[in-house]
Formats: structure tokens, sequence, C-alpha cells
């Protein structure tokens, strides 16, 4: 059996407003769309959503449908399909997002002729029926990059804050190499490790100029727009961020990054912590300080000292509560 060429992992839990979207725009990606392996992981929907997928059987020959009876959560889901994955380029869908006519046909002819690990690319946001186009923060273009050099500086936004996973195309090697897969069981920031582990890890990148990757916003299910304990996955996404930084040869020019991330998220959570149940208010402050306790004293007391004024006010009850 051929190698397919492009292997499409679409993780789908009740999404039956918008998988018919998706799966139509898969269908107008390639000329003979059995190139395509599209692995449709049905993480315990309830609403119908797998059938709906896998009534496109006929139009994506390359179509599977794997069903977990009880919701795993985006990360493992992805994994899941990851771990079937044969083809020789991999990238994302999410099932409320869709592809232009022809997008993934261009962008694997992109990544194959510079011959990088990964290659990213501009995202069309689409929200209430309002499109607005959105730049990965990189302005060279179609040429090929060190990882490494977009991390920083930690006070301007890089490749490592542009880290949607539907928004490019892997090599398949990284598989193999133990850089696409995400932090098991997690429904929130799991895309924040999988960035910089591809930044830190990957030898070789490109951003490229084509524009045809549709990300809808604004939508109701969207954990984006929940307030409960999913939204603490960010503490152990970035004790994983923290551990790569940590361990690397270069560490001391990677912590500012991190550590500004990690702060702008935790005050983020903090600002919307009045919608949260108390107790889950209450494992944020506790994650929070025991995130930063367990940084080198130098890190953490840069990182805290760069806060602005709005960061640090939100913050300092919590740091007291701490010091008590």
């Amino acid at each position: 059996m051929n190698q397919p060429l492009l292997s499409v992992i679409v993780p789908a839990k009740d999404q039956a407003p918008f998988i018919r979207d998706s799966m139509t725009s898969l269908t107008r990606q390639f000329d003979d769309p059995s190139v395509m392996e599209v692995i449709v992981i049905d993480d315990g929907s309830t609403d119908g959503t797998g059938e709906l997928a896998a009534a496109f059987a006929s139009r994506l020959p390359g179509l599977q449908i794997l069903r977990n009876e009880a919701a795993t959560g985006v990360a493992s889901a992805r994994n899941r399909g990851l771990d079937i994955a044969t083809g020789r380029f991999i990238t994302f869908l999410d099932p409320d997002d869709w592809y232009a006519p022809g997008h993934l046909s261009r962008i694997t002819d992109e990544i194959a002729g510079l011959g990088v690990d990964f290659l990213r690319v501009d995202h069309i946001r689409h929200t209430g029926g309002v499109r607005t186009v959105h730049k990965a923060p990189q302005a060279r273009r179609g040429t090929k990059l060190d990882p490494r050099n977009d991390i920083a500086p930690h006070d301007q936004s890089t490749m490592v804050d542009y880290c949607f996973p539907p928004f490019g195309i892997f090599d398949g090697g990284l598989k193999d190499a133990g850089l696409l897969h995400f932090l098991d069981g997690r429904h929130t920031a799991e895309d924040r490790p999988w960035v910089w582990r591809l930044h830190l890890k990957a030898a070789s990148y490109a951003v490229s100029n084509q524009l045809g990757a549709f990300y809808r916003r604004g939508v109701a299910s969207s954990l984006t727009q929940v307030f409960d304990r999913r939204q603490l996955d960010f503490l152990p996404c970035f004790a994983e961020v923290f551990r790569l930084v940590g361990e690397d040869p270069e560490a001391s020019r990677f912590w500012p990054k991190a550590v500004r991330q990690f702060l702008a998220i935790a005050c983020h959570q903090l600002d919307r912590s009045a919608d949260m149940d108390k107790q889950v208010v209450a494992e944020l402050h506790a994650g929070i300080n025991a995130a930063l306790a367990g940084l080198p004293e130098d890190v953490r007391g840069q990182g805290l000292a760069g806060l602005d004024n709005k960061r640090r006010k939100l913050l300092k009850p919590v740091l007291r509560r701490a010091a008590a």
C-alpha cells in the first residue's frame, strides 16, 4: 500500500453544526483526494458527529473514523490520531474550522520544496460573520529558518505565541522523533508545550504566505468560553514548558519568554476567576504559587519585576496569601 502524502487529524466532540463544513473543505484540497489520509477522532460525541463525518467516505477514500466512547479531551484525541497516522506529512484540523480550496495542496508543495521540518501559515478568523487576517509573528517568508531563533525576545510576540496546531504542516519524521504529540489528558493550553518542543528541538522551519485556513471564533462550546476546572490545565502544561526549558543547554536564553507567557496566562485566568467556582479559584491560586516557587529564584524575580501594573495588581493578593 502506498504511503499517503498527507495525514489530516481531526479531533471532534459534539460538532454536528460544523463538521460537514470541515469535511466538505477537505474534499476540495487535492485533485486526487486519495493522497490524503483523514483521521477523525469522534471523542465521545452524543450528537452524531462521527456519523456525519463518516458520510464523506465516498468522497474521501482515506477516511478513518476512530470512536472514543467516553471523551478524552483534545490532546488525547489528537494523540490517538497521531499514533496511527502514516502520511509523509501531517496536519491538524479542528472540526469547526475549514480550508479554502487547494490550501493543503499548496502548503504540501511548499514544505516539500523547502525541505523544512515544519511550515506555519497565517489564518483568517471568522467571528460572527466578520473575517480578519491574523499573521504569524515572523516577517521572513518562504525561507528556511532556525526555530530556536524565533522563541525570543520575551517582550514581543514570537512564534511560540503562535501556538495553533491547525495552522501549519509537519514532516512525518517529527512524529517518529516524538515532537508532535500533546500532553495527554489536557483540554486547554495543550498547544503550549507542543509549540515549545517544536521550536526547541526541530532543526528547521519556515513561514508561508499561503492564506487559506479559517478559524471559527466565538463558538459557545469552545473551552475558551467556559470557566470550570479544565481551565487549570495551563498549570501542568506550563510545568512541561518549564521542564523543557530547564533541561535545555541554553535555558537562560529562553527562561524570560517562558515565564512571561506563564504569568500572562495566569493573570488572564485570575482576571476571569470571578466566574469560577470557589474551589477552582483556590486551586488556581495554589497552582500559580507552586509553579512560581519551582522556578530558579533569579528567573522568578525577573519575571515578576517585569509585570505591568494591571498584572501586578491581579497577582498581588495571590502572592500575599502564599507569604502569609
